[in-house]
């Protein structure tokens, strides 16, 4: 079942970083009768992304794509590297040597990001999974030289930087990583899953992020081996996506690249797709609230023309809001409270997974027989021709507002590379989503029933105490011989210059009125042929009704669960023949219900959003079932790090009488358990209502004819009774000290620290945010620094102001490993103590904090997802429309002094409270050392014990 609301807020969220378009052909280029969607044929043939390849001698392939839209390129370099490569011994090293290859290298000395965050780029990361290792940044066009000199750098001259302090730096990180994600609720799932779908040695049977023994055992010398072995220019890939042609693209690329010498070429794996002998069925314990069923085959990789229809069945199974698992499991049978399944086809195998999360008091074996009925049904008389065409339409519109931007994770430049490096193609997108499209009932049964009849590996999670691992057992890592930590001189003189980084180009923002008086905030994108609405409403979780916590989280859960003209089966399949996407989320100030549709549909989807918004019916078997799925809910926050220390610290930073305060997670079980229909009626009247709506809208589409097509569905639109009303008394917030929630054996603690401030969202905070920027606003910053790559305590760690319309407190997140919490906190303290008085932001960091705060905003705002939301935030915090037509020459006429001033001024380091989630026994005793009070809390005192679902 998809998650329809997302509520990001306060301490949860910071838990919790033309030619070359999308073409339409003409054929696209009217919109669809508002009673008939348009064929999905018709968008699949409007997308194209030209591109332009050349291949180097030493055998570097080079995608070149033009798109100017923003003076940006994205430059992306795909390795032929993943897990998949690792031999016994050495799993792990891929995602390990991603990290190594961000640490600088011999002529680029130190970490890769600064020279990146000072050029201004955007989207910059590296992955790395069972095909591929990735490297990608978006930068300005000016910029173009230093980025493929830094590329270029690491992948030719990076051995003689990497020493063996970087070596241990980065292999603790690595390991907090590990720490990380092993720590969540059903963690371990992924090994389990993995060892028992594919056979010892084959090369898709161990996790990407390795085990800590092979960690711990790599050398110096073994590490730069498997450097020499993959990293050569012949086994990658370079995309160049956005403002750049092949004729500038050419040269420039020979000079940074050309004298790099190729390697060993890469051996692709023999990868058999194993059938097991008979059905496997296994059960592990875990901290988690609810039993969860998983499914598991092994089924073909994504360049088997089976691949296509197997990712239809999955979406058919469980991945479209209609499913067959959603609406049997879930809806009309409630055995389950959240189900998914779907198809994942990497390079040279694919897994297919059924999963469902059964519902409190259900029997797990009633649930896991009715998944192998819903299944035999499924291959024995396969899909509706609706179903089908449903699952094609969500996949190829989805696919469509993605290639917006140019790089990314998902942007062009990925699209271009996937296909380049795994099917020698870059044009493959375009071929998957033809494949999609042309997918019928009969082709998705008959490999459906192939690939899904065959034995599966199920793996049953249930509550209880983890069994030991062995990844907790493993050893201390044997001592290596020493390495002079001295790293060698570069060759290559000095990075290359920036050149004048173009302004940024915001849209101009217009506003009008619908008939209603509701006003209407416009900005037009042409980049892709999409339409994207939010209705905000001036209601938020600082809305909520006291003594009843969780109705504002209820009410956004049930818009779509039917309205007095469809009921919720409707609701979704309509949305999924029309390419479109509703959902709701909410700040602790707004309200807001989106919706996301290919403009050639978006008459007859706004017919759907408004009967959403203005008929919801709430009808009563739909709210127990959204009630027990809520509850459910609650009882997994209750299992997590991050949503234990996101309920615990807002009544401690804002003051427990806040509205603010009442950002807790799901809501209060009693209350949620207690909740009626009548109630849900008498919120949506009081809050989402016209006269507290505004709507926001970017689009390929003039105002004049988006203005007509909302004033034709909201233009009659009145409010009923009284509208609610916030009030903001001031908080008291807690004095400093330590709550400390008990969850045993856990090998991290999850940090969560705030300290209250007199600053509000309605301030101009422009200055103090960018003072953070070098305390703990990026992953240059000093909190960051020292406690992940100087002591490799965490996989990270942010600070920063926590913005609301009447309140900002500066939060800490800080997830560490164990046995060094007390020890972090102390750091912490330091860091922003020193930061605050004796070792202030300096010249290099001022420089670089607005240097890449100007070159970034054309990054920032390629997509109009990004512009939408800056609407959304100017008129929240009562800032003008042209707000970033002059953010420019605000951040030019900044100085050191002066940021040192305001985030001084706004921010007292003895006034954080600090809230640890971790193991007492273990963690305790560290904390008493810190001269704070400690109060010792279990997860059940945060909120009452869920009641049974009903």
């Amino acid at each position: 079942m998809r998650i329809k609301s997302v509520a990001l807020t306060g301490a949860a969220a910071l838990a919790f970083v033309v030619p070359g378009q999308v073409v339409l052909a003409q054929a696209v280029a009217k919109a669809a009768p508002a009673s008939r969607p348009a064929p999905v044929s018709a968008l699949v043939k409007a997308v194209d992304i030209p591109y332009q390849t050349f291949t180097l001698k030493n055998g570097l392939r080079v995608v070149v794509h033009t798109d100017r839209k923003a003076p940006v390129v994205a430059v992306s370099v795909w390795y032929d590297v993943g897990s998949k490569h690792e031999p016994k011994g050495k799993t792990g090293f891929a995602h390990l040597f991603e990290h190594l290859m961000f640490n600088g290298s011999e002529n680029a000395p130190g970490d890769f990001f600064a020279p990146l965050k000072s050029v201004g780029a955007t989207d910059y990361n590296g992955t790395t999974y069972f095909d591929r290792t990735n490297y990608f940044e978006t930068v300005p066009t000016a910029a173009l030289d230093r980025a493929l000199f830094l590329e270029s750098d690491r992948m030719g001259y990076l051995l003689g930087a990497v020493t063996q302090g970087v070596l241990d730096e980065q292999r603790g990180v690595v390991q907090n990583e590990k720490r990380q994600g092993d720590n969540q609720p059903y963690g371990l799932t992924q090994y389990k899953v993995l060892s028992g779908l594919f056979p010892e040695g084959h090369p898709y049977a161990h996790s990407t992020i390795g085990s800590m023994a092979d960690l711990d055992q790599a050398s110096l010398e073994t590490v730069k081996d498997w450097f020499r072995e993959h990293y050569g220019p012949n086994n990658a890939v370079l995309v160049l996506a956005g403002d750049i042609d092949v004729a500038t693209a050419k040269p420039l690329v020979e000079k940074y690249f050309g004298e790099i010498k190729p390697g060993p070429k890469s051996v692709l794996p023999t990868v058999a797709i194993p059938t097991l002998p008979a059905p496997v069925n296994e059960e592990m314990k875990d901290r988690v609230a609810a039993v969860m069923i998983s499914r598991n085959w092994a089924v073909p990789g994504l360049n088997d023309p089976e691949s296509a229809p197997l990712v239809v069945a999955g979406s058919i199974l469980g991945g479209l809001a209609s499913s067959r698992l959603d609406n049997i499991l879930v809806k009309q049978e409630k055995l389950a409270v959240q189900v998914s399944a779907s198809d994942r086809p990497f390079a040279q195998v694919g897994m297919f997974n059924m999963m469902a999360i059964v519902r409190p008091g259900v029997d797990p074996a009633l649930v896991n027989k009715r998944m192998g009925e819903i299944l035999a049904d499924f291959l024995k008389n396969g899909p509706t021709a609706d179903e089908v065409q449903r699952a094609v339409t969500r996949f190829v519109s989805g696919r469509v507002q993605g290639l917006e931007s140019v790089g990314g994770f998902g942007g062009k430049a990925v699209a271009l590379a996937e296909g380049a490096l795994y099917s020698n193609d870059p044009g493959k997108y375009k071929k998957q989503l033809e494949a999609i499209a042309a997918q019928t009932p009969a082709t998705v049964k008959a490999a459906a029933d192939k690939w899904l009849s065959r034995p599966a590996y199920t793996l049953t999670v249930v509550p209880g105490a983890r069994d030991a691992y062995e990844e907790a057992k493993v050893p201390p890592r044997a001592d290596v011989p020493a390495a002079p930590d001295q790293p060698a001189k570069g060759t290559r003189g000095a990075l290359p210059d920036v050149g004048q980084v173009k302004p940024l180009s915001f849209p101009a923002v217009q506003r009008s009125r619908l008939a209603n008086g509701i006003e209407l905030i416009y900005a037009q994108r042409t980049a892709v042929p999409v339409t994207q609405i939010a209705t905000s409403f001036d209601a938020g979780i600082a809305a909520d009704v006291p003594g009843k916590l969780g109705t504002q989280r209820m009410v956004q859960s049930m818009l779509d669960e039917g309205t007095t003209h469809r009921n919720t089966i409707a609701i979704a399949e309509e949305q999924e023949r029309l390419g479109a996407s509703i959902g709701s989320s909410a700040t602790n100030d707004r309200t807001v219900v989106g919706l996301d549709v290919p403009s050639i549909n978006l008459a007859p989807a706004l017919d759907l959003y408004a009967d959403i918004l203005r008929n919801p019916a709430f009808p009563d078997p739909e709210l127990a079932r959204v009630k027990a799925q809520t509850l459910s809910s609650i009882k997994q926050e209750l299992t997590s790090p991050q949503g234990l220390a996101g309920r615990v610290l807002p009544p401690l930073v804002y003051g427990p009488t806040s509205p603010y305060a009442k950002a807790q997670g799901a809501g209060d079980p009693a209350a949620v358990a207690a909740m009626t229909r009548d109630q849900l009626i008498a919120f949506q009247q009081a809050w989402l209502r016209p006269d507290k709506a505004k709507i926001f809208v970017t689009s390929d589409r003039p105002l004049a004819e988006v203005k007509a097509a909302l004033d034709r569905v909201f233009g009659d639109w009145k409010g009923t009774g009284a509208a609610g009303v916030k009030s903001f008394a001031a908080g008291q917030p807690s004095a400093p000290k330590i709550v400390l929630v008990n969850r045993p054996d856990s090998p991290q603690s999850m940090i969560l620290a705030g300290a209250p401030t007199s600053l509000k969202g309605t301030d101009d905070l422009l200055v103090q945010n960018t003072a953070n920027d070098a305390l703990g606003g990026s992953f240059l910053s000093r909190i960051n620094t020292d406690i992940r790559e100087n002591k490799h305590w965490s996989y990270g760690v942010r600070g920063g102001f926590q913005t609301s319309e009447f309140a900002a407190p500066y939060v800490i997140s800080a997830p560490v490993q164990a046995d060094k919490t007390g020890p972090s906190i102390d750091a912490l303290r330091t860091d922003v103590t020193e930061f605050l008085n004796t070792k202030p932001m300096d010249q290099v960091e001022f420089d670089r904090a607005i240097t890449g705060a100007i070159r970034s905003l054309s990054g920032n705002f390629e997509t109009s997802g990004a512009v939408l939301q800056a609407m959304q935030t100017n008129d929240l915090f009562r800032r003008p429309d042209n707000y970033y037509a002059t953010i420019t020459q605000r951040y030019q006429a900044m100085t050191l002094p002066e940021l040192n001033k305001s985030i001084g001024a706004a921010l007292n380091p003895k006034s954080f409270v600090w809230v640890v989630v971790g193991d007492a026994k273990a963690v305790k005793p560290q904390l008493d050392t810190l001269g704070l009070p400690v109060e010792v809390i279990e997860p059940s005192a945060i909120v009452a014990t869920a009641p049974a679902a009903q």
